[in-house]
């Protein structure tokens, strides 16, 4: 799914604010992403009746504007080339946007210094001070209403909008937004409107509030229209199918991105029509029509050398167009096209992470092929990538949720401080009042203060319980939205994953009873993808299971590892097991589900491996407490291996990193003819 954003011929999947101004503004949107991690968003509106172009040589426009006479006219100039500066030379830029500040100061300008103010903001912003930037947009702002600049004050609410929405605040943001178009439709042009019902858009688009988004959408493209903004519309087609989308109305989602590629071409903007034609197949896969999405999703991969910059999407879509040549029964081709996916994430590792779907329709297509030991290790990396995206969404799901707690509860006690604070003082105003003029009534100032001493602790005690009350329900929300995120992804695993894994078994089973197979080979193959799609549902519902609690307890723990030890004894029943539990261990224990987890991932690992490879008669679990460590024993009388030269597969490497993930220590005792011991202390 792309979003539309416009910027100096950049092209983002988030759509952004288009604008389009009076002849006398210019703009420049610029987009920065901090380590790569997490993005800021800024845009920056530039005012000027001096109109230069970028390929003049910006130091003898700066000697230019020095010999200026006219003040004003100096200023702003100043101001101009300062901002073109924060692009090429930040040293220039600093000094540039300061003298013109010390002029705008000497020479009384407001005006000018509110657009310096702001300037000093971007210059800010473009280096990393986002706090620095923050505080100059909002002196602009201060400035801008106290001389009633309209055309700055908006351009500041709009900036200070954006400086929100990448913070997460989307509330405040939100509420930027609102006053900017009532400030503009009060005294601006109608024109601009369209930015800000745009962004306004865009944020409930962000907060998943389709049906509102939907409405400001379409209030930015009937202005966009009535003005002919032809690039602008494309965004506002692009967004409008996303929300038609999102809500179930694929039909019209499918008309808007139609519209949308016409204006496109029509404007010869081949960048969003690519983009575009990928939306538009999205919507024909959700729809059902395979042909028409396959040739879509094909036409969106024909594009023009140096339009493919957004490696991103492009794996998405070779994903999708494995998927659906997977259903047309052409695994050879899906292949191809799932090759070349591969083929950017080896050029470009970065982008491995978003590669789950990828691998899982890979699978699929070596499972048609027969070759099963690639489809395993494609579902295995499949899973790998699915339980670390699950990891990394919810533990910073937990930082944000724990950082905005703390915050709250310092802000609380900063309060309650200054409270006290001025109590004080008022007790030592009112005792130096006693001493100085009223010394015969002391006695009773006294007792009045003492009266007034208790009541104001009677109500610090009130306030302290109101806070403890609060505490107590900010942590009840978190503890619930923490719980119904973990439900959320559960449910989505259970209701896609675990039905197409069924529906494979199933396939599975109607092929042999509806058929009379008598290839014996064949008959084997189907058993073993049978088989191996069961074996991948258990450990589905294991995960499922670990999601959909906070903390899982030993005793849940223990039965989940006795279930699994019964399967494993179903497989062979030549092997004699022993679950043992030590009476020292505290069966009231509770551990994190990632810890429970990856414990119960190790044990299945261990069995596994001494079922496959030890030929062993006896297999032992046992689990025992050391101090405030938890040991637990996997052990054969198998055949054993000499440690320093076998080869470490992917299963001896994987319980080294499951048990190291939860801070734990593994250790392997081998020796050939001897058995083999897995020992895992957590």
């Amino acid at each position: 799914m792309y979003y539309i954003r416009l910027a100096i011929n950049q092209f983002f999947k988030k759509a952004s604010a288009n604008y389009m101004l009076p002849k006398d503004i210019s703009i420049l949107m610029l987009f920065l992403f901090p380590n790569m991690k997490s993005k800021l968003f800024f845009s920056f509106l530039f005012c000027t009746s001096i109109s230069f172009s970028y390929s003049q040589n910006l130091d003898s426009l700066l000697t230019v504007a020095r010999t200026q006479k006219n003040d004003s006219v100096k200023i702003r100039m100043l101001n101009k080339i300062g901002f073109r500066y924060i692009f090429n030379d930040s040293d220039k830029a600093i000094a540039v946007i300061k003298e013109g500040k010390q002029l705008a100061i000497d020479k009384n300008f407001s005006f000018g210094l509110a657009e310096l103010t702001n300037t000093h903001g971007v210059f800010m912003a473009v280096n990393g001070k986002s706090d620095s930037a923050n505080y100059y947009y909002t002196k602009a702002l201060k400035l801008s209403k106290a001389n009633n600049f309209k055309s700055i004050e908006v351009m500041c609410i709009n900036n200070l909008g954006m400086f929100n929405w990448n913070l997460g605040k989307f509330d405040e943001a939100l509420r930027y937004f609102f006053n900017a178009l009532k400030l503009n439709d009060t005294d601006g042009d109608e024109r601009q409107s369209q930015i800000y019902l745009n962004n306004i858009g865009l944020i409930y688009q962000e907060m998943n509030f389709s049906e509102k988004a939907l409405e400001y959408h379409e209030k930015a493209l009937k202005i966009r229209k009535k003005y002919n903004l032809e690039s602008d519309q494309v965004a506002s087609y692009n967004n409008i199918g996303i929300n038609l989308k999102d809500l179930g109305r694929v039909d019209e989602a499918i008309e808007n991105y139609n519209k949308g590629l016409i204006v496109a071409k029509r404007s010869n903007n081949l960048l969003d029509y690519y983009r575009l034609l990928d939306n538009l197949a999205n919507a024909y896969n959700v729809k059902g029509d395979l042909n028409l999405a396959l040739k879509t999703y094909l036409k969106a991969l024909d594009k023009p050398e140096g339009l493919d910059i957004d490696k991103e999407g492009l794996i998405s879509t070779y994903s999708n167009i494995t998927s659906l040549y997977n259903q047309m029964n052409n695994p050879r081709i899906a292949l191809s096209y799932a090759n070349k996916g591969f083929d950017l994430i080896a050029k470009l590792p970065q982008i491995e992470a978003i590669s789950a779907d990828l691998n899982l329709h890979t699978a699929e297509s070596h499972y048609m092929l027969g070759d099963f030991k690639k489809a395993r290790e494609h579902t295995k990396k499949f899973v790998a990538l699915k339980d670390s995206i699950f990891s990394e969404k919810n533990a910073q799901a937990i930082a944000d949720l724990e950082i905005k707690y703390e915050t709250e509860k310092k802000e609380r006690e900063i309060l309650i401080q200054r409270a006290e604070l001025a109590e004080q003082e008022l007790t030592i105003q009112q005792k130096n009042y006693q001493l100085y003029g009223l010394i015969g009534l002391a006695l009773i100032f006294g007792l009045i203060g003492y009266l007034f001493y208790n009541q104001q602790k009677l109500k610090n005690k009130q306030l302290q319980k109101e806070n403890e009350l609060k505490d107590a329900l900010i942590k009840i929300e978190t503890q619930n939205r923490l719980q119904e995120q973990r439900l959320r992804i559960s449910r989505d695993l259970h209701d896609n994953i675990g039905a197409q894994l069924t529906f494979i078994i199933s396939s599975i089973d109607n092929l042999k009873y509806g058929f009379d197979i008598k290839d014996q080979k064949l008959n084997t193959k189907l058993n073993k993808i049978s088989a191996f799609t069961s074996e991948t549902i258990y450990e589905l519902r294991d995960t499922i299971w670990a999601m959909n609690k906070n903390e899982i307890s030993f005793e849940d723990l223990q039965s989940r590892i006795s279930n699994y030890i019964d399967k494993a004894h179903l497989y062979d029943g030549n092997i004699a097991f022993s679950f043992d539990v030590d009476s020292s261990v505290n069966q009231q224990k509770t551990l994190s589900s990632i810890e429970g987890m990856n414990i119960h991932r190790i044990i299945q690992e261990a069995i596994h491996n001494s079922l496959k490879h030890a030929s062993a008669t006896e297999i032992k679990v046992r689990v025992a407490q050391l101090k405030e460590h938890l040991k637990i024993t996997i052990s054969d009388n198998g055949n054993g291996f000499h440690i320093p030269t076998v080869e470490k597969g992917s299963g001896l490497t994987n319980m080294n990193k499951r048990a190291k993930h939860i801070g734990g220590e593994l250790a392997i005792v081998s020796e050939p003819n001897k058995g083999t011991q897995i020992i895992l202390k957590v």
